[in-house]
């Protein structure tokens, strides 16, 4: 699948996103919303995913993943289920991110964490794909500034733990190199806030 493709040809900055999400040190009962293909949630140990795509769905239960057809502001969950919730560059694709925050927030246990991760608007990342990216995938996308998104988190009562970002180092156009993690800079392309439910 060509959406699958670029985690191979981009093999080097897909685990600098990994090493950034492994940093948030997310632990328990994990839901990804729009887990794709699975390939974020198979690397975190997530259980569960959302995804309205059944293509996508197919090979995320090929990944392992226990995956429901559905979207993020309608999710099929009791209230208070998850340890963690995972929204890892799909924030830009739903239609209503504040009721999938909100939905996120229900379905949460309290104390539970939920990590959003993004690429800023602002980024030299998120200029690119704004600009110049062919990718069928993010020419509908509607990026956020990580204000943006720390501002929705506050609204529905989440508390900001910590930030991590990666692809600080290199741009869209350059040659890629392994990173670690920055904690509390939002200067990165891929930027993860990850926040508590109070």
């Amino acid at each position: 699948m060509r959406y699958d493709e670029w985690y191979s040809r981009n093999r080097i900055t897909a685990e600098n996103e990994v090493k950034a999400l492994e940093a948030l040190g997310l632990k328990g009962l994990g839901l990804e919303i729009g887990v794709g293909t699975g390939f974020f949630a198979s690397k975190l140990g997530i259980r569960y995913g959302i995804d309205p795509s059944v293509n996508m769905i197919k090979l995320a239960r090929d990944r392992g993943i226990e995956v429901i057809a559905g979207y993020g502001e309608y999710l099929p969950f009791r209230d208070q289920v998850f340890d963690f919730i995972a929204i890892i560059v799909t924030l830009c694709f739903v239609n209503d991110p504040l009721t999938v925050l909100r939905e996120s927030w229900r379905v949460l246990k309290y104390g539970g964490l939920i990590a959003v991760c993004i690429i800023p608007r602002d980024s030299e990342w998120g200029r690119y794909y704004r600009m110049f990216s062919r990718s069928p995938f993010y020419r509908v996308a509607k990026f956020y500034s990580t204000d943006e998104v720390k501002s929705m988190l506050n609204q529905l009562n989440f508390k900001i733990l910590k930030c991590v970002s990666t692809l600080n180092s290199y741009g869209p156009k350059d040659q890629p190199k392994y990173e670690e993690p920055k904690f509390n800079t939002v200067s990165g392309g891929f930027v993860c806030l990850l926040a508590k439910k109070m």
